[in-house]
């Protein structure tokens, strides 16, 4: 069996933000009722995570639950564990409608990392979605797009900023976070 590699293979840039990719992780969609008491205390059992609320983010002694639809959760874990998560989760939910899957290699992370409203500038030339800290704040995720292509955003701090892509499309989202943070193109939206 190969060797699991990441998208842009560790590619980091600076410009008046520094973007890299994070690397292999672990990425486990999780489908089913979140209103379920029985469905969230299943998904505790195994992620030590509590269900986070819409556009959040739940966090556990070494996991991470994220809020992405009204009926779906990303469980961002190490990427050496997501099939063992998987098989857990399954288990766990056995009985429920439920749906668990493991995506981590079916995406790609970036990072996105600055001083000030840097990253946010960054970010704002690339994507549709309201960026403002009192729109979009530290610990929500927002589904959006980066220029032409699906992805998620979430701000890790006011000066970080994670965000998940497909794999394929992973080299196109990280030039475009590159061309959007060259030196002397920020807009001052901010």
């Amino acid at each position: 069996m190969s060797e699991a590699v990441s998208a842009v293979q560790g590619a980091s840039a600076s410009g008046f933000v520094d973007v890299a990719e994070a690397g292999l992780v672990g990425m486990v969609t999780i489908r089913g009722d979140l209103g379920d008491s029985d469905f969230a205390h299943a998904v505790w059992s195994v992620t030590h995570c509590g269900l986070p609320k819409k556009r959040g983010i739940a966090a556990g002694e070494s996991d991470q639950l994220l809020w992405m639809s009204p009926d779906e959760l990303l469980l961002v874990c190490a990427h050496e564990e997501a099939e063992a998560r998987v098989q857990a989760l399954s288990a766990a939910l056995s009985g429920q409608h439920h749906l668990v899957v493991n995506v981590s290699d079916a995406r790609a992370v970036f990072r996105v990392s600055g001083s000030g409203s840097a990253v946010r500038e960054a970010m704002a030339k690339v994507t549709p979605a309201d960026l403002r800290p009192r729109i979009l704040g530290v610990g929500e995720v927002r589904r959006t797009r980066m220029a032409q292509v699906p992805a998620a955003i979430c701000f890790d701090g006011e000066d970080q900023a994670t965000i998940v892509c497909f794999r394929s499309v992973g080299t196109y989202v990280f030039d475009l976070l590159v061309r959007s943070s060259k030196p002397g193109s920020e807009v001052g939206h901010f």
